[in-house]
């Protein structure tokens, strides 16, 4: 999808946030936010969103000089929901619907995003875990256990890091052995790599790759041509979190969304609600299963 004029304030607080939370230079603050202001005045809103943050990402890793500024941040992220798995896998695995109820955790885990706040406490995630409980299940939810039952390989796009240890109660429902989970290949904001998926396990029970990519979603041109393959022949791709939509909604595919809708932007690209936890279709590949029928 396009950006919006609408998605410009958004991205001016994520650059300030984003730089507060590296420097407390003055300077470089307001260098930085000026810099990105004068950037955007040409940027081409034709792009997705995760474009822009790519440009705003890579800004401030240059000025700050570390590859991974938010690795402390992400670590904790990780550690977070680790103790809950126990109880969780309990939940899941009482469920009269265990596939359902992993849909409602891991998109629950869509909470831990330093794309929205710099921040996210234990508790805001308890919340986020109580409400994807209770609320129900937005878009196509039925369309995707149908898809999941009759795939044979599941390419797993995650999202952000300390998400993905809600993820893996999802990927066992899914079964592991026909998964395959792709992080970023560069650090991003708070979005999962390689090492975020050995600290919470995921890499013992699936294959993991990465995608080639510094933008906190998946752009297929900006990907190595070698998860460009994998994205081609996967029978089933997954894609977690609001970045993954921005970025994939309008490529053709077997492609499903589980994120949760958190601007008024993408809540008016889908028709729902901000707040609303979703599971809907690549429009694309709705539009293709029309005209067969």
């Amino acid at each position: 999808m396009r950006s919006s004029l609408d998605c410009i304030p958004c991205f001016v607080r994520q650059t300030l946030e984003a730089a507060r939370a590296l420097s407390d230079d003055a300077t470089i603050l307001e260098d930085t936010v000026r810099e990105m202001l004068l950037w955007m005045a040409d940027a081409d809103l034709g792009q997705p969103p995760p474009a822009f943050a790519q440009h705003i990402h890579r800004r401030l890793r240059f000025v700050t000089g570390e590859h991974d500024p938010h690795r402390a941040a992400k670590d904790r992220h990780n550690q977070m929901p680790l103790h809950l798995l126990p109880r969780l896998r309990a939940l899941v695995g009482g469920s009269s619907h265990p596939m359902d109820t992993a849909v409602r955790l891991a998109i629950a885990g869509n909470a831990i995003d330093m794309g929205v706040a710099a921040e996210v406490t234990e508790s805001e995630l308890d919340q986020a875990i109580a409400q994807a409980l209770n609320r129900p299940l937005d878009g196509k939810p039925h369309e995707f256990y149908r898809a999941v039952r009759s795939a044979e390989s599941i390419l797993y796009l995650a999202d952000n890091a300390g998400e993905l240890a809600l993820d893996l109660l999802l990927i066992e429902q899914l079964g592991p052995h026909r998964v395959t989970v792709a992080v970023r290949g560069e650090p991003v904001l708070n979005d999962a790599t390689r090492i975020d998926a050995t600290d919470v396990g995921l890499d013992r029970i699936v294959e993991v790759v990465d995608n080639g990519s510094d933008a906190p979603g998946t752009i297929l041109a900006d990907c190595s041509a070698k998860f460009r393959r994998r994205f081609a022949d996967a029978e089933l791709i997954i894609a977690k979190g609001q970045g993954n939509f921005e970025s994939l909604s309008e490529e053709p595919g077997n492609i499903f969304f589980l994120f949760k809708v958190k601007c008024r932007v993408i809540a008016d690209h889908v028709g729902m609600p901000v707040g609303a936890h979703v599971v809907t279709q690549s429009p694309q590949r709705r539009t293709e299963s029309r005209e067969r029928v």
